[in-house]
């Protein structure tokens, strides 16, 4: 049922709707001097719906003008302002058969570009009456800065286009008002090429359901799709379970860009038709803010209730492959196992020669950037600060298991206590880890753990979401030579000085995570070095030793001042461990069958890589973790701050930078509301006046969260 925009409801959402536009517009309208002495008053109405794509009727502009619909408590005559903004991106819009006051449109929504371009369109004959208070530069024709005295330009764009029009944008126009009609043959045909989509799309959308009947998704509309009138090209929807439950709009998006899909999120900056289809109350949106959640993160579930929607959109580039891989996506992901299909977005060649048969890209700790023996170990102990190096426990063939893996059967079992299994940093973010057997801690975490990064020309820190290769960069620490060897594919090994040189190079500023760390470029030989295995110019960065970054509070600990974590160029924290136990059910997950009929398990390392954790702990249980309030290892204690939420990355084979979605998807599925693996830590009561280790073998003590058995 579509409602006048004189009733409450549509009135609020209408004025919602143009509040958040790009324009910006606040609009005043008074009689003037030279006019007559009439009320003009002021509604707003919206052609289509940005939230669901419901369209409502073009006729209402007339009736509101006439007072039909909108009688007037006084004298006077309504002007109406008609948000087109989602409308005209895929449909004409006649001015002459619904002669709006004034019609705010996005060109950037038409073209995709130039972004953030649009105009306000205002009829000559209302012009007259809009009054500002306030002006910039170069829509006065005098002024006097000693008293209260203004006169505008005449022309009403003269008078409300304030300092510099984006000029060279506005000249983009043409060329894209050309090449629409000569790719599309006009706005006709995108609308019934859209709407066909739209329709075909919500059709097969609205039919998928599990095996017991329930629906996949549950769609917010207010129409059945049943002609362009009624609907733009626009789907609002939430996945669901099997049981009726949401699954959150974070997962969803995350498992979307597994596939190459981009959707839109959240509530779209229109919480009033957010509250309506989603069934949110006033209260409830102040509950979600005391909960943590704001406008723009992902807190998709609170007490189980969705916080937002996905929404998915065509325009007149979409195709019917388009709508059939995302409907192959929601099929995939909740109706039938992955294929475990491997995505095309790094081939072999590209990603670097594999590693040989049963070696792991992970490196041990090294002397003159070569590995050492076990025999080695034993004599160079004590002069490289007792820092214990030989090779990881995995690499060779006949690796001891741990407990978690010699009863696999029993993952639920008492098991004996915890210990640490393998030690992980990444001296180079998102770059290759580094495993050691013991190793000393610094104030920030684990001892050169993320001290660099690779950047882009503008500064830009680069991931493997970007440059899945990175994970092909494999750094070596060697304490005693106070060196960085680093390695690649096809590429003669450089080095790099530990020092910290930031007071011969010049500071420069990057970000990580949206805070600002101050860094130093490493020199022109890595420099080239990196742009010349990846193709582009790129630098190494270091963060600047006298520059301290604090974690921010958002884990939910009632941390002090003086307990604050100083951070590295690490994401969230100082450590991040994983539990065996957790990956060992993962595995089992994951298992296939081959042409034979045995069962071939997901390679254990592999799976542990992905992760990129910095402490690996067997465990009694799986993600017995994510209930320990804090833990000890050895003399040294640590609080555990809360779950990682993962991201695509864990899709990316560590070895070789191919991706595979088969992971995150299994994940997904097995964790439910959220892709959680693994908990921060940070450590608490450090005392750095005498050196400081973590060690494999070393016991783990958890203590358990209150109220948890």
């Amino acid at each position: 049922m579509q409602e006048p925009p004189c009733s409450p409801r549509a009135s609020s959402q209408a004025s919602l709707m143009i509040s958040w536009r790009m324009f910006m517009v606040i609009l005043t309208a008074r009689a003037s001097a030279a006019s007559s002495p009439m009320t003009l008053w002021n509604r707003c109405a919206t052609a289509q719906s940005n939230f669901s794509g419901a369209r409502y009727p073009l006729g209402w502009v007339e009736e509101i003008q006439s007072g039909r619909l909108c009688p007037a408590s006084a004298p006077g005559r309504w002007s109406v302002l008609l948000d087109a903004a989602a409308y005209v991106s895929t449909s004409p819009l006649d001015l002459s058969a619904h002669p709006a006051d004034f019609v705010p449109v996005s060109f950037y929504k038409i073209f995709g570009f130039p972004t953030g371009l649009g105009a306000l369109l205002v009829n000559n004959r209302v012009a007259p009456h809009l009054r500002k208070t306030y002006f910039g530069g170069g829509t006065a024709q005098a002024y006097l800065a000693g008293e209260d005295f203004y006169v505008p330009r005449q022309q009403v764009a003269e008078r409300f286009e304030d300092g510099t029009i984006s000029f060279l944008d506005v000249i983009a126009l043409k060329h894209g008002f050309d090449a629409l009609e000569r790719l599309t043959g006009g706005m006709e045909n995108i609308m019934w090429h859209t709407f066909t989509l739209a329709q075909y799309t919500y059709t097969a959308l609205s039919s998928l359901r599990y095996p017991n009947g329930a629906p996949v998704v549950r769609i917010y509309s207010d129409s059945e799709f049943s002609s362009p009138e009624v609907q733009g090209p626009v789907i609002n929807f939430n996945v669901l379970d099997d049981s009726g439950n949401i699954i959150g709009y974070s997962q969803v998006d995350k498992m979307a860009s597994l596939y190459n899909i981009q959707v839109r999120t959240g509530c779209f900056c229109n919480t009033g038709a957010c509250q309506r289809h989603l069934g949110i109350s006033d209260e409830m949106v102040k509950k979600h803010l005391q909960a943590g959640h704001v406008c723009g993160d992902d807190v998709d579930l609170i007490d189980g209730q969705p916080t937002g929607s996905v929404r998915i959109s065509f325009g007149y580039m979409s195709t019917l492959e388009d709508a059939q891989a995302f409907l192959r996506f929601i099929i995939a992901t909740r109706l039938r196992p992955s294929g475990g299909q491997l995505l095309p977005q790094t081939s072999a060649k590209e990603a670097g020669s594999p590693p040989a048969e049963g070696k792991s890209r992970t490196a041990s700790a090294v002397m003159d950037g070569c590995g050492l023996s076990p025999e080695e170990d034993a004599v160079t102990e004590a002069t490289v600060n007792a820092v214990g190096l030989h090779p990881p426990l995995w690499e060779a063939d006949g690796a001891p298991q741990t407990p978690s893996e010699k009863n696999a059967g029993v993952v639920d079992g008492d098991l004996g206590p915890h210990f640490v299994t393998n030690l992980f940093l990444y001296p180079i973010k998102s770059c290759a880890a580094f495993e050691v057997t013991r190793w000393p801690l610094g104030n920030q975490g684990l001892l050169y753990d993320r001290c660099w990064m690779v950047v882009n020309q503008n500064g830009i820190c680069l991931s493997q979401k970007q440059e899945p290769r990175l994970c092909l960069i494999q750094p070596f620490i060697d304490l005693q030579q106070r060196i960085m060897v680093i390695k690649a594919p096809g590429m003669e090994s450089i080095e790099v000085p530990l020092e910290d040189n930031s007071e011969q190079a010049q500071i420069c500023q990057s970000k990580v995570c949206a805070d600002r760390v101050n860094t130093y470029d490493c020199g022109e030989k890595i420099s080239s070095w990196l742009s010349e295995f990846f193709g582009r110019q790129c630098h190494l960065i270091k963060q600047s030793s006298d520059f301290q970054r604090n974690a921010k509070k958002k884990h939910g600990k009632d941390q002090s001042s003086g307990s604050t974590a100083i951070l590295s160029l690490v994401n969230e924290a100082q450590y991040l461990l994983i539990n065996r136990s957790s990956v060992l059910q993962l595995q089992q997950q994951l298992s296939t069958s081959n042409e034979n009929g045995k069962e071939e398990l997901f390679p254990m390392r592999d799976l542990i890589s992905r992760f990129r954790a910095n402490i690996i702990t067997n465990g009694t249980r799986p993600f017995e973790e994510e209930n320990w309030d804090e833990i000890s290892i050895g003399s040294l204690h640590f609080q555990v701050l809360g779950p990682c939420h993962r991201c695509q990355m864990i899709c990316i084979d560590q070895q070789t930078g191919q991706r595979n979605q088969d992971v995150f998807q299994k994940l997904s599925e097995s964790r439910e509301r959220k892709v959680n693996f693994g908990v921060y830590l940070m450590h608490t009561a450090l005392d750095l006046s005498s050196p400081r280790f973590l060690c494999v073998g070393s016991q783990v003590l958890p203590l358990l969260k209150e109220n948890v058995e």
